[in-house]
């Protein structure tokens, strides 16, 4: 048996490319402030969610909108 009958027995093999993770898009729209925010139901936010913007996260810690300040 040669080494081209073995290649001929072996099934085709794909091979797997997983697909990498990428960064969750910023949201493309942010409540104008803290108190439309809580009007809505949404306080707190967490960075990434729809809704957050940073210039409701006054001390930076990816939480919009806190109930107590840390």
């Amino acid at each position: 048996m040669t080494a081209d009958d073995l290649d001929e027995q072996q099934p085709d093999v794909v091979a797997f490319t997983p697909k990498r993770q990428t960064a969750q898009p910023a949201a493309s729209w942010s409540y104008r402030n803290c108190r439309e925010a809580r009007a809505a139901g949404a306080a707190p936010m967490y960075r990434g969610q729809p809704g957050y913007g940073a210039h409701m996260d006054g001390d930076n810690d990816g939480i919009a909108c806190e109930p107590y300040p840390r």
